[in-house]
């Protein structure tokens, strides 16, 4: 079982769209594909159609009084599931505090999924908090989506800073979304973080408003816009997550 998780320290990159259409391409290859929306907002879960709510809230799963596999829901395609966000997920630092080794509880709450599905991927709020931290321990790769800004990029510098220094850091795998090629500041920001780094996606997610249509619609985009620009470039950035984290065809 791989685990990926699509985070960043600052908000409206793009984290929830792009955690929900590579969960469902995920699933769509025959994977059995797991999506936990960890956000207090609940933006995966309502794409997917499942119901926001945790019976006992994020207070039994991080006291063990609940498993994963016990919340996981079915979502209306094949070989995905859902673990719902709670309204109590804004709390789960606190709860988190109180725990023995809250920096591991994420990663021991995944742990039995190990022979039920073949991927993990974690839908994070934005920020710096002990949940956060949680998460980067428990997780293989780091889906950094980026908007090409210097106060975007400055955050995965501060990302990188943090990772450095862990014991086991994860992979980090920065990408663009809500690109606009016409704007001059976003050619040279991609341009010049790829002539920084060497683990930025080649693939970049363009600024479409048929991604704002997925509240709508309430579905991944290859669901309601299979042919569409963007749809294609998140499958080409599936491809390129797929043999990053070493996810098997």
């Amino acid at each position: 079982m791989r685990t990926l998780a699509t985070y960043n320290i600052k908000g409206g990159v793009g984290k929830t769209a792009s955690a929900v259409n590579l969960a469902y391409l995920s699933a769509r290859g025959g994977r059995r594909t797991l999506l936990w929306d960890l956000d207090p907002q609940g933006a995966a879960s309502y794409l997917l159609r499942v119901r926001p709510r945790v019976k006992g809230g994020g207070k039994a799963l991080i006291r063990g009084r609940k498993s994963l596999g016990q919340v996981a829901r079915p979502t209306e395609f094949d070989h995905l599931d859902l673990v719902p966000s709670d309204l109590t997920y804004r709390n789960l630092d606190l709860v988190l505090d109180a725990a023995k080794k809250p920096t591991q509880r994420i990663a021991r709450l995944l742990d039995p999924l190990e022979d039920d599905y073949d991927l993990v991927i974690l839908d994070c709020p934005p920020g710096i908090s002990l949940a956060s931290e949680s998460v980067v321990h428990a997780t293989d790769t780091l889906l950094v989506p980026l908007i090409p800004t210097t106060l975007s990029v400055r955050t995965l510098e501060q990302l990188t800073e943090f990772v450095a220094g862990l014991e086991y850091p994860p992979t980090l795998f920065p990408f663009f979304t809500m690109v606009d090629g016409r704007k001059r500041l976003h050619r040279e920001v991609v341009d010049q973080l790829r002539a920084e780094r060497q683990d930025v996606a080649a693939t970049l997610i363009p600024a479409l408003s048929v991604v704002e249509q997925m509240s709508v619609q309430r579905a991944p985009l290859p669901v309601f816009a299979p042919r569409s620009r963007v749809t294609r470039r998140y499958e080409e950035l599936w491809a390129e997550v797929r043999a990053r984290a070493g996810i098997r065809r």
